[in-house]
């Protein structure tokens, strides 16, 4: 198309054509799905709804098993509940005894004072008793040291000095719980039988002995004696 004619030019020269405008553009090609494949969804997903199921990540996100690093050192066995029930009661009958000994030494010192006063009135039985209740309170008192180590030992050691320990504290007490029993049935004297005393004497003697016995049952049979006595590997 051309502009229009100018009526004052030259008819012989020819017109050159108006200014039509820029040319047409068109849009630059988009980069399409290749051929064969579909079309592509947006990235993301839209806002407030929940992303699409996807499978985990690879590798497994829990903890493996396997052996121990470098440097660790494996778990060694667990030490038996004989051997523990033992040591426990080790500081259960220490505490009874060390109370006991308390008792006899001070009923020893109140028999030791009227003696003192009157050292002619008094039986021969408050001499005895005097001069027995402080020996065995010193002694038990002794005893009641050897229970505790016996016990810290069996808790924290596994070998034979600590077994030896534990088994000698608690046979220690059925011992002196023997000799309690015959002593006193020896200052008694013939009350002791005519008056029934010997029976409450004899359950006083078990009262003391049950808990060692007990102990030496759990040491000595077992789960209990093997832990201190078998090889360690």
């Amino acid at each position: 198309m051309s502009g229009p004619r100018d009526p004052w030019a030259d008819p012989s020269t020819q017109a050159e054509p108006g200014y039509a405008g820029p040319p047409p553009t068109a849009p630059p090609p988009g980069y399409g799905t290749p051929y064969g494949y579909g079309p592509t969804a947006p990235y993301g997903s839209p806002y407030g709804a929940p992303p699409p199921y996807a499978p985990p990540p690879y590798g497994s996100p829990y903890p493996t098993f396997g052996p121990p690093g470098y440097g660790a050192q494996p778990r060694g066995p667990q030490r038996p509940g004989q051997v523990v029930g033992a040591a426990v009661l080790s500081f259960v009958q220490g505490a009874i005894v060390l109370v006991a000994s308390l008792y006899v030494w001070f009923f020893a010192s109140i028999a030791g004072l009227a003696v003192e006063e009157n050292p002619g009135a008094a039986p021969a039985m408050a001499h005895e008793f005097t001069r027995l209740g402080t020996t065995l309170a010193i002694i038990q008192i002794g005893t009641v040291v050897l229970l505790v180590v016996g016990g810290i030992l069996a808790l924290t050691r596994r070998s034979r000095v600590a077994f030896a320990t534990v088994v000698t504290a608690h046979a220690v007490q059925v011992a002196l719980a023997l000799y309690w029993l015959m002593r006193l049935n020896d200052l008694l004297g013939p009350a002791a039988a005519a008056e029934g005393v010997g029976g409450v004497l004899a359950v006083f003697s078990l009262f003391f002995s049950a808990v060692p016995l007990v102990a030496l049952g759990l040491l000595l049979i077992g789960n209990g004696r093997r832990w201190f006595t078998a090889p360690q590997v």
